[in-house]
């Protein structure tokens, strides 16, 4: 379901502890890793300091561009539930020097309430 999920353009959580040592070369000393979530081959990663988003490139994925958006260039962001229909759920992040949002889709495993209260911590501080 995992495949599925990630061919439709949906996000799942993924092991912290592995994408901690898959991208420690890129943590500032001291950074935590507080969730993480894959969509096939890219992933975006809340730590305790910023949000950085994983983009894989190529037919390889060897190429990789890695996005830092530190939590106080974040604006506002958008919560869209999962329905009876739609089982997926949506998060816009909309960043100040940007007028469009980044757009995630979760599925119905994620639980987004709980994605949304950690973006939440981390931009109210």
């Amino acid at each position: 379901m995992a495949l599925f999920d990630g061919l439709m353009g949906n996000a799942s959580q993924v092991n912290l502890t592995e994408v901690q040592r898959e991208y420690a070369q890129i943590l500032a000393p001291q950074e935590k890793i507080e969730r993480a979530y894959k969509l096939i081959r890219d992933m975006f990663i809340f730590t305790d300091k910023r949000l950085i988003l994983v983009d894989k490139q190529g037919l390889t994925g060897k190429k990789t561009e890695y996005h830092s958006i530190p939590y106080k260039s974040i604006s506002h962001y958008s919560v869209e539930t999962a329905g009876h229909f739609d089982l997926d759920a949506e998060l816009c992040i909309y960043i100040s020097s940007s007028t469009l949002p980044v757009k995630k889709t979760f599925n119905k495993s994620v639980n987004i309430y709980e994605v949304q209260a950690v973006l939440s911590q981390y931009i109210l501080k």
